[in-house]
């Protein structure tokens, strides 16, 4: 995303508040997975910055089930079910930064005119449409590390708080990260961050030959307004 750049990530993990600052760090949450999540990678067409995986056989046995379910389920409840998946892959060759923004889209099964939800786009064949701010602020996201992710190999860099200020305009996004502040998403492979689904957030590119292989995974706990459904994995 252009736009505002993305200031330097600091060093360390200070304590963290769920309800105030909208994010968890769950170290090694998803080390025992470790393997089964490389094979996946390994399957997927290679050198793609951000792929959108749906139909994968894997898929319900890690995310539906299991630890990282669990970690879902913390802040959601049982019935949190996972309802995109998109994998992120930085390498020396395929490598970018990330303005400032919010998630404001979700992945649905197909198209349906419904009050409020709009507008629509298509990624990688799949439809998108930005729901009432009320559903994504229900909404968790969870990051799984595939890989080490120090200062210099593009953590995530979050806003922390700005998920309880609503949809915030493009105009006064710089603002809004000057008050909350920034705070780099650090991990060892196995790790799991966990946060606020419209928590402002960013990331710069990797530096040097180092790879950064991220699952991303956004959880929900309840249904949309018929006829739209969630495209889940």
């Amino acid at each position: 995303m252009k736009g505002l750049a993305t200031p330097e990530p600091v060093n360390a993990t200070p304590p963290l508040d769920w309800s105030h600052d909208g994010a968890a760090h769950h170290p090694a949450a998803a080390t025992p997975l470790l393997p089964a999540l490389h094979q996946l990678a390994a399957d997927l067409p290679q050198e793609r910055a951000g792929l959108r995986l749906h139909g994968h056989p894997a898929l319900p046995a890690l995310l539906a089930t299991g630890p990282i379910h669990a970690i879902a389920a913390c802040y959601l409840g049982p019935a949190a079910q996972p309802v995109r998946a998109v994998l992120f892959d930085k390498t020396p060759t395929t490598n970018w930064s990330l303005g400032w923004h919010q998630d404001r889209t979700i992945a649905v099964r197909a198209r349906a005119d419904v009050p409020s939800y709009g507008p629509w786009s298509t990624k990688q064949g799949i439809q998108h449409v930005e729901p009432p701010f009320a559903v994504t602020s229900a909404m968790v996201t969870l990051r799984i590390h595939l890989d080490d992710t120090p200062a210099a190999n593009a953590p995530l860099l979050i806003a922390p708080g700005s998920h309880r200020l609503g949809r915030i305009p493009k105009d006064a996004i710089a603002d809004v990260v000057a008050r909350c502040g920034t705070l780099a998403c650090l991990a060892n492979a196995g790790d799991v961050w966990c946060y606020a689904t419209p928590i402002l957030h960013a990331s710069a590119a990797a530096q040097g030959e180092r790879r950064r292989r991220v699952l991303q995974v956004d959880y929900a706990a309840t249904a949309l307004p018929e006829p739209l459904v969630w495209l889940g994995l």
